[in-house]
């Protein structure tokens, strides 16, 4: 499957919508926090059909909420000031020109730069987390309940 092909299905979906004509990502935030709401209560009730949809209905508020970060920083750019931004194609789809100035931020973008930050981490496992070697941790002795950094 060619992820960017479903993130730019979703894009059109949002653009025809008018999201990104007249959302912002204050609100896009807000809904995330729902659909992340949704599926803690689907891991929690153990629900696998609610939790796949809470989990896609997150992955598809992230690229809405991915691509009007994009416009705010273009529209704040002294460069293309905006006019990088979202047209409307002649089949009526949502385009995003990019400046070169600007660059992109786009989920693609996000997910790659994100997998280049973490794919050599090394680390452990601990009561179910994946713990960094780099980052301090705080150890408790449940014995001596004393601190140790």
């Amino acid at each position: 499957m060619n992820l960017t092909n479903e993130f730019q299905t979703i894009r059109q979906w949002a653009y025809s919508r008018g999201i990104y004509e007249s959302g912002d990502m204050k609100t896009q935030q807000v809904k995330l926090q729902e659909e992340v709401g949704e599926t803690s209560r689907a891991i929690l009730t153990n629900n696998r059909d609610e939790l796949i949809d809470a989990i896609g209905d997150c992955v598809i508020v992230l690229t809405n909420l991915a691509r009007l970060a994009e416009q705010h920083f273009c529209d704040q750019c002294a460069t293309c000031r905006g006019l990088g931004g979202d047209f409307a194609n002649e089949n009526g789809e949502g385009v995003w020109v990019e400046c070169k100035d600007c660059g992109t931020l786009d989920i693609e973008t996000c997910i790659n730069k994100a997998y280049k930050e973490i794919k050599d981490r090394t680390g452990e496992m601990c009561n179910g987390t994946f713990i960094k070697t780099n980052i301090k941790t705080i150890k408790i002795s449940t014995n001596e309940n004393k601190e140790n950094i």
